[in-house]
């Protein structure tokens, strides 16, 4: 265990998180994804589970380390409800509640067709997929910068 970090977040998890550098993409997916097949093309061939958590709970563990890239408009998006694009299912609001709560501001989800999706997130740094079962729980979130000075 380690002080001031949220339980959620495992060793393999934490080394996808700092390994990632500004502009990667983590797909952050539900248990319904083919997130076996994705995460072998991905950058760091990588796939972590979290079994067991929501989607909501899994990103606001997520999100308490890794910042957002505030360079893009969309930096979060979101995998679209075939045939309604436009629809914004339950676990879909409860992601952006969370990413909103971090942000301290209103951040629509960008949405995108499903396999655009799959296609995008093949290029991600890595998949981690959450034992949620809720439909369309699929999300790519990138990485952003933290500045500071050295030392």
């Amino acid at each position: 265990m380690l002080k001031n970090l949220d339980p959620v977040l495992s060793a393999d998890l934490l080394w996808i998180l700092a390994a990632m550098g500004h502009g990667d993409d983590l797909a952050l997916v539900d248990a319904n994804h083919p997130a076996e097949t994705i995460a072998r093309a991905t950058t760091s061939g990588r796939l972590v589970r979290l079994p067991g958590l929501t989607m909501e709970r899994a990103a606001r563990a997520i999100l308490s380390v890794l910042p957002i890239d505030d360079f893009e408009p969309d930096a979060v998006r979101r995998m679209q409800v075939v045939g309604e694009a436009k629809t914004v299912p339950a676990v879909q609001a409860a992601v952006q509640r969370e990413i909103e709560a971090v942000l301290g501001e209103p951040h629509p989800l960008a949405g995108m067709e499903r396999f655009a999706f799959y296609e995008t997130a093949r290029h991600a740094f890595a998949v981690v997929q959450v034992g949620d079962p809720r439909p369309y729980g699929c999300f790519l979130l990138r990485k952003g910068v933290i500045a500071g000075e050295p030392g």
